[in-house]
């Protein structure tokens, strides 16, 4: 079974996106800020992980930044999803390494499809 890590504050993004992904066979955990999240990946190793940009505590760049200085994570995918939609926002992203980077408001089904195709 594939593991996703999904890092938002937002609560019903969470919620759409944990159950999304349960239904498509995925084992799911779950941050609402960018420590959180550092501290699963202390312990778990996620196929891939959606990350928010704009969170509380840590964000998401500098939670990307963490993860790659992290040789176990490194087949890992990384993909954004962000209301921050500038081309200089995305365009960071995946100077940081990110795999992918998708804005909100967001198709799920667009979504789940380029979460398969990264780690398959």
């Amino acid at each position: 079974m594939k593991k996703i890590l999904l890092v938002d504050d937002e609560p019903n993004i969470i919620m759409s996106l944990e159950y999304t992904f349960k239904k498509n066979n995925f084992e799911v955990y779950i941050a609402r800020d960018g420590q959180e999240a550092l501290d699963i990946l202390k312990n778990h190793i996620p196929d891939a992980i959606i990350l928010d940009v704009m969170m509380p505590n840590v964000d998401g760049y500098a939670t990307l930044e963490q993860i790659k200085m992290n040789p176990d994570l490194e087949h890992c995918k990384v993909i954004f999803l962000s209301a921050k939609n500038k081309e200089t926002d995305i365009q960071k992203g995946l100077d940081l390494g990110a795999s992918a980077y998708m804005t909100k408001p967001f198709s799920l089904k667009k979504l789940v499809d380029k979460v398969k195709e990264l780690i398959e």
